[in-house]
């Protein structure tokens, strides 16, 4: 969503009226976190002894991908009284965006000591487990003290379902720790997404639970992909078509409709996904003070991996056997990492300046103007890859290649990028590949499937990555 006039006089009155937990939400979701960061300072002004004032800054600083300050307002929020699990939580995160992992498990506790039950402290005290780990039983173990608070309770069995998927347990064994019932939508989501990897009745079932007990558009959306996986176009396009109807722009719709157009045959879904025309494909400039472009890749891949202290991949994401880094490369104070975003500036600006001649869905949203909305690395080790995906809160997605495998020279596109292919749709593989090469970067719509081949050998594959927004 691009900024305008009224959004901003919208927030601004919301504040007035003092709705400011209102104003800050409107300006997160048209991406004006520097407005929202001026209210809240002026929260903690107005509020000099306010506990909540200092930990609504932190909580935005924390959003904002500000870890230090974070920390920094949350230590105040303690010294004026505030000690809500909410605040500990809020410590915890800022801890581990500054990759001080031992603390962040301390603050993660001590959320859970205050509150047994809070379901996003133990989801994020088991990923914190797993990635320094990567001990499946080791990362389960905190929702057993929660549970045992709170027999049942459902956003921790959602939480621990995911938990469970992305530390390597059986479908099977998911659905069983979920035992839904038909009772809760939220559950048999999770239910749905377990069923997808063993049962596609089960799956289908599911998801119509979902949807007769909450029918909104996400719920829509999820019933729409269990056809897909059935290979039931004519049957999931209804339910795509009312999304896009209220949201034409919608990633996670287009991404489907993708799909649900090849499935059918319809020439449609070659102009959706112009592989020619909207994955593009450039060399980053050397960016000053270096006068190579080896030189500089070589100095920003030893400054990437000092970032990645981990063992193993996070959860709810497409990396599976590599580290992806803690905290946005937006905030880094490192030179060679700061200078990579004037070394995509160019094939950015080529790439936008594209759009505006366009009629895609891209080229609706093309303003002429962009934003980063996240920016990270991730280090593949070998075997490593990353399941076919899109970035529904994107627009225009990437991968930049700065240090590759020798793996990617060889047979089978080892390591490559590829374009189209859903995870639930294997009879629908990638259409389109992208061969790695040192200082490439990739840009593509954000709702395009992509992954990565796995690669062989005993090197790394080392990449940064970045979505953008119109602003």
């Amino acid at each position: 969503m691009t900024t305008t006039a009224s959004d901003l006089k919208q927030a601004h009155a919301l504040a007035g009226a003092g709705r400011l937990a209102d104003a800050v939400a409107l300006l997160k979701r048209i991406g004006r976190l520097d407005v929202a960061l001026d209210l809240r300072r002026a929260e903690v002004t107005q509020r000099p002894t306010s506990a909540v004032a200092e930990h609504n800054l932190a909580a935005l600083l924390g959003d904002m991908g500000r870890a230090p300050e974070a920390e920094a307002a949350v230590r105040r929020a303690f010294a004026k009284g505030g000690d809500a699990p909410e605040t500990w939580l809020v410590l915890a995160r800022a801890l581990l965006a500054q990759d001080r992992f031992d603390e962040a498990d301390a603050a993660y506790r001590a959320a859970l000591t205050r509150r047994p039950a809070y379901a996003e402290a133990v989801r994020d005290l088991a990923q914190l487990i797993w990635m320094r780990t990567g001990e499946a039983a080791a990362a389960l173990q905190p929702f057993e003290a929660a549970l045992a608070a709170a027999p049942g309770a459902i956003d921790l069995r959602i939480a621990r379902a995911t938990v469970m998927e992305y530390v390597g347990a059986a479908p099977e064994a998911v659905l069983a720790a979920l035992g839904a019932d038909g009772t809760d939508p939220g559950i048999e989501l999770a239910a749905t997404q377990a069923a997808l990897g063993c049962d596609k009745d089960r799956a289908l079932a599911h998801a119509r639970a979902a949807q007769a007990l909450r029918p909104d558009i996400r719920t829509g959306l999820k019933l729409a992909e269990v056809h897909l996986a059935r290979t039931e176009p004519d049957v999931a396009m209804p339910l795509i078509e009312a999304v896009l109807k209220a949201l034409p722009e919608d990633q996670s719709a287009l991404s489907l409709q993708a799909v649900a157009w090849r499935q059918a045959g319809d020439a449609r879904a070659a102009e959706l996904y112009d592989y020619d025309t909207m994955v593009g494909a450039w060399t980053i400039d050397t960016p000053a003070p270096w006068t190579s472009l080896p030189a500089y890749l070589a100095d920003l891949a030893i400054a990437l991996r000092r970032l990645h202290g981990l063992t193993t991949h996070p959860l709810g994401q497409s990396l599976r056997h590599g580290t992806q880094t803690t905290a946005s490369l937006k905030t880094s104070k490192d030179p060679a990492i700061r200078a990579f975003f004037t070394a995509v500036e160019r094939p950015l600006l080529a790439y936008v300046d594209r759009l505006q001649r366009g009629s895609d869905p891209m080229s609706r949203r093309a303003t002429g103007h962009y934003r980063l909305s996240g920016a990270w690395s991730v280090q593949l080790k070998p075997g490593g890859y990353h399941a076919a995906h899109i970035h529904p809160e994107g627009w225009l997605s990437s991968a930049c290649y700065i240090d590759l495998p020798d793996a990617v020279q060889g047979e089978g596109r080892q390591g490559w990028i590829g374009f189209g292919g859903a995870p639930f749709t294997p009879d629908l593989p990638h259409q389109h590949y992208e061969k790695p090469e040192p200082g490439k970067l990739v840009l593509f719509p954000s709702y395009m499937w992509h992954g990565t081949v796995p690669f062989e050998g005993d090197q790394t594959r080392l990449t940064v990555a970045f979505d953008v927004v119109p602003a």
